[in-house]
């Protein structure tokens, strides 16, 4: 499960109310080559929780963001590389994302989340 996912899903059980973002508990990081798109960074640039991507990029070992940013920042290579890399290269195999809220645990297994809900938390 890449970042650019992982910064998208959110905890959906019943009377959660800030069930975003999702806690990584991470057991396997997989890195795969994605080819590098600037104009598709530019764009997700103002969708990404940067908060989010920061601190699940560290869970996953990656601390090269910086903590806070501006567009401005979109002019440089380094930072569109670092972006590119947590973002798209990052992969979380084996784990589980955890609700903020409950602390319930979603597993990842092969890169898959498993986000189905018990009967009693629809």
């Amino acid at each position: 499960m890449r970042l650019l996912t992982h910064n998208m899903l959110s905890s959906n059980i019943k009377g959660v109310t800030s069930g975003f973002p999702l806690r990584l508990e991470v057991e396997k990081v997989v890195e795969k080559q994605v080819d590098f798109n600037a104009d598709f960074l530019n764009n997700m640039f103002v969708k990404i929780e940067w908060k989010a991507l920061v601190d699940a990029s560290r869970a996953m070992g990656y601390a090269d963001l910086p903590d806070q940013t501006e567009p401005s920042m979109l002019d440089s290579d380094e930072f569109l590389k670092k972006f590119h890399h947590a973002l798209l290269e990052l992969h979380l195999e084996e784990g589980a994302l955890i609700c903020p809220e409950t602390g319930r645990r979603f597993p990842v297994n092969k890169g898959i989340p498993n986000m189905l809900l018990h009967e009693d938390e629809v």
